[in-house]
């Protein structure tokens, strides 16, 4: 085998073999880009804010921005900001199809991203309005509140003006917070449109499944819609309402990619949660108190 002989600092040899390969300079680290979302896998270790694992435990209430738990059935901010982070890229447009207080829609400017909330009541509408106005704004993104029944069948026609604004047809992610059936009463039943006014869970169930239906059309093919749904008790039993509302949207055509378990212990304003009272009624009556949600991840199809 040929050598060749090296000699550095005062003559000491160095042998290499002369057929030893050559090292190449350090190439450029190409990003590994996804088609929904803009993460750098390359440097995936940079996230470590973000949960991958099923178990979400989310601690309080984050006061980042303007949020406030002063809504009953809010849900934490912490919920959208790992959603839209994980889920959604710079200037994609997110839709929330049950906007409450504007949750989704304060997160989506400060993460970048375009947002249209829909709301029923209008008192509601303009207080998040308001709420959402306040909050900084410091990408300038479009983000808005539109007084609309997510059920309805011409949701799609009340959209097209708001999306044509933004230059698309649809949206990049579909959020969905609906009331967990008839455990808080947000129109008192005076709106038959409200979907905690349904008397019965299939007549619930129905609705529901006209809003899913209105997310899918709007929503971009290979992108996500996310349920963040609970259970309830009616008569001591049990109601699976997130699984129920689960198998809605699958027959719906999507594909269920998560099922994420988030506990809610200290944030269970306005779920009529008084932790003594329940946890002696749990005990007289054998029973478990909730103390989490679901929050549940569907793709919709790209073909």
């Amino acid at each position: 085998m040929k050598f060749i002989q090296l000699f550095l600092n005062g003559g000491k040899q160095l042998s290499s073999s002369a057929n030893a390969k050559k090292v190449k300079p350090e190439s450029k680290r190409r990003q590994v880009r996804s088609s929904f979302h803009d993460l750098d896998l390359k440097n995936w270790k940079e996230y470590p804010e973000l949960i991958t694992d099923s178990l979400w435990n989310l601690g309080s209430r984050s006061r980042s921005s303007v949020h406030k738990g002063d809504y009953h059935g809010n849900f934490v901010p912490q919920i959208p900001e790992q959603i839209l982070k994980r889920f959604t890229k710079e200037n994609d447009v997110v839709l929330d199809m049950f906007s409450g207080m504007a949750t989704t829609m304060i997160e989506c400017r400060r993460l970048k991203r375009h947002g249209i909330g829909i709301e029923l009541q209008p008192e509601i509408c303009k207080e998040s309005q308001e709420r959402l106005d306040e909050a900084k704004n410091p990408h300038g993104m479009t983000t808005k509140i539109v007084r609309g029944d997510s059920a309805s069948p011409n949701l799609p026609e009340v959209l097209e003006p708001h999306l044509k604004a933004l230059g698309r047809e649809t949206v990049d992610h579909v959020m969905l917070h609906p009331p967990y059936w008839d455990i808080i009463a947000f129109t008192e039943g005076e709106d038959e449109r409200d979907l905690s006014s349904c008397e019965s869970l299939e007549g619930f169930l129905e609705m529901f499944e006209q809003v899913v239906q209105n997310g899918a059309k709007l929503l971009e093919p290979g992108r996500f819609m996310t349920l963040v749904i609970g259970d309830k008790y009616t008569q001591g039993e049990w109601v699976p309402l997130g699984f129920e509302c689960m198998e809605v949207m699958r027959s719906c055509g999507l594909t269920l990619r998560a099922i994420n378990i988030k506990d809610i212990q200290g944030n269970e304003k306005g779920k009529g949660k008084n932790n003594n009272l329940w946890r002696y009624r749990a005990l007289r009556n054998g029973l478990y108190v909730f103390k989490h949600e679901y929050v549940m991840l569907f793709r919709k199809d790209k073909g």
